[in-house]
């Protein structure tokens, strides 16, 4: 379920119906400033709404007074075993302070943390991961992994509450994707609070990718979860904000940028597809709209497979086809596909989002289409043609040996 409250960080809404948030992590030394500010500006670049800054030194303390400044993104303080590191963070005007209530030193370190946040007006996350659950539900953990995950969230719900204080945000995280799924639907039941959602350790770019995908996209899909960071395996921050808008995307959740829509290719392939995708979507990042293009390898499914794609190409060994919306625009020579696309997706926009069809050129490349396509290929469309003619052809159908007018012919209205 969708969380009831909300916090704000630096003025980006989290929880209570917003739209999910974006998060990463820089890589770098928070005291090195230069390369710290160059990979925040880089994760803003690509889509992050807000970053967090690992502060296990006083050095990054006063690196961080100037980042807070300096960022173009609200800045959350990671702070870990050190609760004067927190106090200090919230000083130097950190947006949002990360915590572990488990492992900064007992209630009454939490205690002096919250007092601060609460009278600078500075916001917390909350939680635990599986790799530091508090001792006590040792036992607990190796019976039920997610119970503990579950107890140890609530347990630290339960204190910020005694202590007056609820501006916060919470994140239960482990590296087994199911029992992340299965903690956190559990959690959504029993708190109104915002929900942080990630695969804690997730793996490298491509294992990585995919776990967080299938974890994160589950809960996003239930409407569980009010902001996501992804941690892959790499010095590239911004690697992990592009997945994350991708899951987004995927899920219709949120919109940035364009949308691609490739076929999987097949053996009746015939042009370099892998190449002209690549390219296309190199090309593509150009772009800010929330465009949706198409690309198909062959004729077989035409452009019925994405009608719905604003524009899109189809291809066979020589020639090929521009298309918008389900129609032809025009037939090119497949080596200018890609070429040709963009000049299309340039005018469509010069005319004020118009697309703009030659009659000709389009019938030409209607014509194409129609010597290409296989007449036996069982596309979405010819099957959903087949079966109204069948269902048109049995209500037309009499059984005259049961019919009472056997042998009188007539056709039904």
């Amino acid at each position: 379920m969708a969380s009831q409250r909300s916090v704000n960080v630096g003025g980006v809404q989290i929880g209570g119906g917003a739209p999910v948030v974006v998060q990463t992590m820089t890589k770098t030394e928070t005291a090195n400033l230069q390369a710290t500010m160059d990979q925040i500006r880089r994760v803003a670049e690509a889509g992050a709404d807000i970053v967090r800054v690992a502060v296990p030194r006083e050095k990054d303390i006063e690196a961080l007074k100037t980042i807070v400044v300096e960022s173009p993104i609200p800045v959350i303080a990671d702070i870990h075993f050190n609760h004067t590191l927190a106090l200090k963070a919230i000083d130097a005007g950190a947006h949002c302070i990360r915590l572990n209530p488990g492992n900064i030193g007992g209630p009454d370190k939490v205690a002096e943390v919250a007092a601060r946040a609460r009278a600078a007006g500075t916001p917390m996350r909350i939680g635990v991961n599986s790799g530091s659950l508090p001792k006590h539900l040792a036992e607990l953990e190796f019976e039920n992994p997610v119970e503990a995950l579950v107890t140890a969230g609530v347990e630290f719900v339960e204190l910020m509450e005694r202590l007056d204080f609820t501006d916060f945000k919470v994140s239960i995280k482990s590296t087994n994707v199911p029992n992340t799924i299965a903690a956190n639907r559990l959690l959504s039941e029993r708190i109104p609070y915002p929900l942080h959602l990630g695969i804690t350790e997730a793996g490298t770019k491509w294992s990585g990718s995919l776990k967080s995908a299938v974890g994160l996209g589950t809960l996003l899909a239930d409407g569980i979860g009010d902001t996501i960071r992804i941690s892959l395996s790499t010095f590239h921050a911004e690697e992990e904000v592009k997945v994350a808008w991708e899951i987004l995307k995927a899920l219709k959740l949120r919109e940035r940028g364009p949308v691609l829509i490739a076929c999987p290719t097949c053996g009746r392939l015939q042009f370099d597809m892998d190449s002209v995708v690549a390219e296309v979507e190199r090309r593509l990042e150009a772009y800010d709209d929330p465009i949706e293009v198409s690309v198909l390898g062959c004729a077989v499914n035409g452009i019925g497979e994405a009608r719905h794609a604003d524009f899109g190409i189809t291809g066979a060994k020589d020639m090929g086809m521009i298309y918008s919306k389900g129609e032809p625009i025009k037939k090119v020579a497949t080596e200018q596909l890609v070429d040709e696309l963009f000049i299309e997706i340039d005018k469509y926009y010069a005319a004020g989002r118009t697309v703009e069809r030659d009659a000709t050129a389009a019938a030409e490349a209607a014509a194409w289409l129609a010597e290409e396509e296989d007449a036996t290929a069982m596309t979405p469309e010819r099957l959903a043609m087949l079966e109204a003619e069948k269902a048109k052809a049995d209500a037309d159908a009499i059984d005259e040996a049961l019919s009472p007018v056997a042998g009188r012919r007539f056709t039904r209205a």
